[in-house]
C-alpha cells in the first residue's frame, strides 16, 4: 500500500513532496498523490511562497485535485492581487481607510473578486507557471512553463503562452470524454495499480 501521509514519496529527494500534507490552512485543500517540486525553495513552504495574496477578508480557496504534478515555482495569486477596475483609480484608496476617512470595514473595495482557484484531477503545471484568481483547470489539463493563466482552461487542453491560450486538445473529445466518465484518480489504489502499465501505455480500451 501508498503511504499517501509520508512527505517525501522519493527516498533521499527532499526537493519534492506529497503536498496535501504540509498544508495547514483550511481554505487550501489539496488531493491525495498530488505532488510538488522545488528546487529552489524547501517545498514544505508551499503555503508561504507559491499561494500568494491569499488573505482570510476575502474567504476564497485555493482546490487542487488529486494526481496533479506541479513544478517549481508555480504560484497561485488571489484575489488581493488585483485591483478595482470600477474606479477612477487603481489606487487602493480603501486599503489605507485611516489615511482617507473611510469605513473600515470596506477594506475588500480596494480589489475585484474574481473568486477560487480550481484546479482538477491529473493536471501538470508547469515551471514557474501563474494561475489567477478566479480560474478553473480541468481534468487532465497541462498548462506550459512561465504561463499567465487568467481564464479557464478546459480539460485535457495544453496551454501555455502569456496570457495563456489553449494550443490544443490532448485527445479526441471521445478519448476525453470517456477519461472524464471513467475518473481512474478515484478509483482505489489496488484498481490503480492493477491497471497502472495501461494507464502509462495510453491503453484505454484496457481501462474500459
Amino acid at each position: 500500500m501508498t503511504d499517501t501521509k509520508k512527505l517525501y514519496p522519493r527516498t533521499g529527494d527532499q526537493q519534492t513532496i506529497y503536498l496535501k500534507n504540509v498544508i495547514t490552512d483550511p481554505s487550501i485543500m489539496v488531493g491525495d498523490y498530488t505532488m510538488y517540486n522545488d528546487f529552489v525553495n524547501d517545498p514544505v513552504g508551499f503555503e508561504k511562497n507559491n499561494v500568494l495574496y491569499h488573505y482570510p477578508i476575502n474567504r476564497d480557496h485555493l482546490i487542487i485535485g488529486k494526481f496533479c504534478s506541479i513544478a517549481c515555482g508555480a504560484k497561485f495569486l488571489f484575489n488581493s492581487a488585483n485591483h478595482t477596475l470600477s474606479s477612477l483609480s487603481t489606487y487602493p484608496f480603501p486599503l489605507f481607510f485611516e489615511e482617507w476617512g473611510l469605513e473600515k470595514g470596506n477594506v475588500g473595495a480596494s480589489w475585484d473578486n474574481k473568486g477560487d482557484i480550481v484546479i482538477g484531477n491529473d493536471v501538470w503545471i508547469g515551471y514557474e507557471a501563474v494561475i489567477m484568481a478566479g480560474v478553473t483547470i480541468g481534468d487532465g489539463a497541462i498548462i506550459g512553463s512561465r504561463a499567465v493563466v487568467t481564464k479557464d482552461v478546459p480539460p485535457y487542453t495544453i496551454a501555455g503562452g502569456v496570457p495563456a491560450k489553449p494550443i490544443r486538445k490532448r485527445y479526441s473529445e471521445e478519448t476525453a470524454a470517456t477519461l472524464l466518465e471513467l475518473k481512474w484518480w478515484d478509483w482505489p489504489e489496488e484498481r490503480i495499480t492493477k491497471n497502472i502499465h495501461a494507464i502509462q501505455a495510453g491503453n484505454l480500451k484496457e481501462l474500459i
